[in-house]
């Protein structure tokens, strides 16, 4: 049984390898559902919060969404920095409750702005996906 971690190097990659994760943490990117929420938030604007979230993600790509999903995703969007959110006024229709409406960051919009770029170079080239839809 292993009481601690077990340190690795690897020359064939010329470096540690927990050095090499480490520096990739600094750099945060989208998973597929963290990028379909930011590009709803996008697109609903100021009217950006978790029940119209859901909704345009099920209509646009045709998935079964959970609030749930949508909700913990919004939570770490948040804390990657990439969305902040506000609290709108409590309404009745909402038994007293307040939405919490959300926007995109600067840092978010680089980062989807970033992975665009990414998954069109990986897209190019590959005859394959070129062309058709399906």
């Amino acid at each position: 049984m292993l009481s601690g971690l077990v340190r690795v190097t690897m020359p064939a990659v010329h470096g540690d390898f927990f050095g090499i994760i480490e520096q990739m943490g600094g750099r945060s990117c989208l998973g597929e559902f963290e990028l379909l929420v930011m590009l709803t938030i996008l697109r609903l604007g100021e009217d950006a919060y978790g029940v119209p979230i859901s909704r345009e993600i099920e209509q646009r790509t045709g998935r079964s969404v959970t609030f749930g999903t949508v909700y913990a995703t919004l939570e770490r969007l948040q804390k990657k920095g990439f969305v902040r959110s506000n609290l709108g006024e409590a309404t009745p229709e909402r038994g007293g409750r307040a939405k919490r409406f959300f926007r995109v960051t600067s840092a978010g919009l680089r980062t989807v702005r970033e992975t665009k770029r990414n998954l069109v170079r990986l897209w190019q080239g590959l005859p394959e996906l070129e062309g058709g839809l399906a």
